[in-house]
């Protein structure tokens, strides 16, 4: 076995590799940026090397540092993890070169699959279904309007070294393929140096369903199962989920022995994924073979019990699997929820900051795939995803409660996150019945995030839990002892109304009287705790609490309130205060987020129409276009292509 592998990767996946290594016996050898300086990965590995500046296209993706590294150290093999040179064929070619093992497939997988054109030009030979297309480069955008035309709105405009959702777009019509080629094709050459774009059909409806096939180098291939991945935004996934509640276990072998034949025809070896795009006839299209290791891959390993990146080390090894397809039993459910550093309040802009807090929900059916601590410093260098909960229940319902709860119990702060929507979505009816499409998030989230809603009955929940908290909070008791008589409280839950309570003390709580009902609380909550775990009538509940402008803000299963607990006396009085108004910004394009100006579209003296793209700026990889409000004519461009920008930094100003 190999004694020293190097892990050409960084954040979580870095740090899931050194686990796996280290339960094998296997030193580690970790690289870094220098914006990476000091993170988790490079302390967990036995060994770390620098290779370069923040930027990915003078580290992590430059080949000849990452063979230098392993030539300093004695690595004897490299893992690519995903993402940056993980598909990469002049990579594996110039480890070969070097005497250096590439833990991940042969060239001719990689140079027949990584590439999403080739792959589908072979699919295709081998009779396996495939979506619609167009599958030669495309030289420019009229082009790129034209075959659309050709195959039929809507499209989707992809880049051919793709992944992670970047170098995607749909497009409806010909101004948006127009548009949709550019940015792709921008997103594409700064991710993957690599700007060639194809064009297929866009399935309405689809399901996202991607078999893990797993195959050694003396012939044996076996498929794994199938993930659910359909819950996504722009085109990157959000949700997954092992088995798929839609499959059945025909289409499953159906699937799966598809899976199996096309890695076969290229000479697979080490863990794989074949996607699908599934119709709801159960009706099923080659999308696509990643050629490494997936972001969801733990899902799999829960359901399945096989370390997917000790099998990926054995393989690189040459060692022979001693699977069977017979032995592959998938048992309960797993579910993943992928851990972004973006608001979702703010139509999902990147966040960039310190995490001044930083704590992961524990259990024994939780696990959370991170590369991140308090202190760590989130940056605009590199993907959002900071971190991945995973759920496990012998049901999918078990499986999903358990999530709920881990969502409720993670602390982040210092920076904007979208636990809260992650929440939402797994409390989301449609959600938990299973009914998923790709377009599930646009569906029922068509004008964005606004925090999820909350029935009456745990709306009164929260205002009793608020109410023990706000009296324990003012009495700083350290005892589960607040108060020995009743009190009378108001509490407010913004300007439009208001709960009349009473309180009384109890053992270990309180009891709230809301109207005619009586909400008993238990807590062993003190003063100090920044989360709260509670039973509210025998109901345990967890919420993040933090104090707010006077009140009390509380979050719980993706919502949050703000609830205010006055004596009446008081709270008379705090309907008589003015409401501050908000600014007016409409003379100005501010940075919705931290990034580089890609292009600024307009000059000073333009007219400009609701809707028109003005500028655009790039952060943690992807383009974003932003867009006039309204109808104006722009008075000053304070900044240009190149420049690197602030949280509402002034783009543009306007008459």
């Amino acid at each position: 076995m190999f004694k020293k592998i190097l892990i050409a990767n960084r954040g979580e996946i870095a740090c899931r590799v050194i686990r796996s290594a280290r339960a094998m016996g296997i030193q580690t050898v970790a690289v870094y940026s220098d914006a990476d300086d000091g993170a988790v990965h490079m302390q967990m590995a036995d060994e770390a090397v620098h290779i370069g500046p923040a930027a990915a296209a003078e580290s992590y993706l430059v080949i000849e540092k990452i063979i230098d590294a392993c030539k300093k150290t004695g690595a004897e093999a490299v893992h690519p993890g995903y993402g940056f040179l993980s598909e990469n064929q002049a990579f594996a070619d110039a480890l070969d070169e070097a005497g250096i093992a590439f833990i991940g497939p042969g060239k001719k997988a990689i140079a027949s699959m990584g590439d999403k054109i080739a792959s589908k030009k072979l699919a295709l030979d081998a009779g396996v279904n495939t979506v619609p297309g167009h599958m030669d480069l495309i030289k420019d955008a009229d082009e790129a309007v034209k075959i659309s035309k050709d195959i039929g709105y809507p499209v989707m405009i992809k880049a051919s070294a793709g992944g992670g959702g970047k170098g995607m777009r749909i497009a409806h019509n010909d101004e948006e393929a127009r548009e949709g080629f550019q940015s792709a094709k921008n997103e594409a050459i700064s991710s993957f140096g690599d700007d060639r774009i194809f064009i297929e059909k866009f399935v309405v409806d689809p399901r996202h369903i991607e078999i893990q096939v797993l195959a050694d180098k003396h012939g044996t291939c076996l498929y794994l199962g199938e993930r659910e991945c359909s819950v996504q935004r722009r085109h990157q996934k959000v949700i997954e989920e092992a088995p798929s509640p839609f499959v059945d276990e025909e289409l499953r072998k159906a699937m799966g022995e598809q899976a199996v034949a096309l890695a076969k025809e290229v000479d697979y070896h080490s863990a794989g994924t074949v996607e699908f795009i599934v119709g709801s006839d159960k009706s099923f299209y080659f999308l696509e073979m990643n050629t490494r290791l997936q972001v969801e891959h733990p899902v799999t390993e829960l359901i399945t019990g096989i370390d997917l990146v000790e099998q990926m080390i054995r393989v690189a090894y040459g060692e022979k699997l001693t699977l069977t397809q017979e032995d592959i039993t998938l048992t309960g459910w797993a579910l993943e929820s992928r851990l972004y550093a973006e608001d979702p309040y703010r139509g999902f802009l990147p966040s960039i900051g310190r995490l001044s807090r930083y704590k992961v929900p524990k259990g024994k059916n939780v696990r959370v795939d991170t590369g991140v601590t308090e202190g760590s410093e989130i940056t605009m260098f590199y993907d959002p995803m900071i971190a991945k909960l995973v759920t496990y229940g012998a049901t999918r319902d078990e499986a999903l409660e358990e999530m709920g709860r881990a969502l409720d119990a993670y602390e982040v702060k210092g920076i904007a996150h979208n636990i809260n929507f992650l929440n939402a979505v797994c409390h989301h009816p449609r959600f938990k019945a299973g009914k998923l499409t790709t377009g599930f998030i646009a569906e029922e989230y068509p004008e964005g995030f606004h925090g999820a809603p909350l029935d009456a009955e745990t709306h009164e929940k929260l205002v009793a839990i608020a109410v023990l908290v706000h009296a324990r909070h003012s009495s700083r008791s350290l005892s589960d002892v607040i108060e020995k008589t009743s009190k009378d409280w108001v509490v407010g839950h913004g300007k439009e109304s208001s709960t009349e309570v009473s309180a009384e003390d109890a053992k270990a709580g309180i009891d709230v009287s809301i109207g005619d009902r009586v909400f008993a609380v238990r807590s062993k909550w003190k003063p100090g705790k920044r989360r709260i775990k509670a039973k509210v009538n025998g109901f345990e509940m967890i919420a993040q609490l933090e104090f707010f402008r006077g009140s009390i803000r509380l979050t719980h299963a993706g919502a949050m309130v703000e609830l205010a607990v006055r004596r009446p006396e008081d709270a008379a009085l705090a309907d008589l205060m003015p409401v501050k108004e908000a600014a007016d910004l409409s003379k100005f394009l501010l940075c919705p987020m931290p990034g580089m100006v890609v292009a600024v579209n307009v000059s000073e003296g333009d007219e400009v129409k609701a809707g028109q793209p003005l500028a655009v700026v790039e952060a943690m990889k992807m383009e974003n276009i932003l867009r006039a409000e309204q109808d104006a004519v722009v008075s000053k461009v304070n900044a240009g292509a190149g420049d690197v920008l602030a949280v509402d930094d002034v783009i543009l100003e306007f008459e």
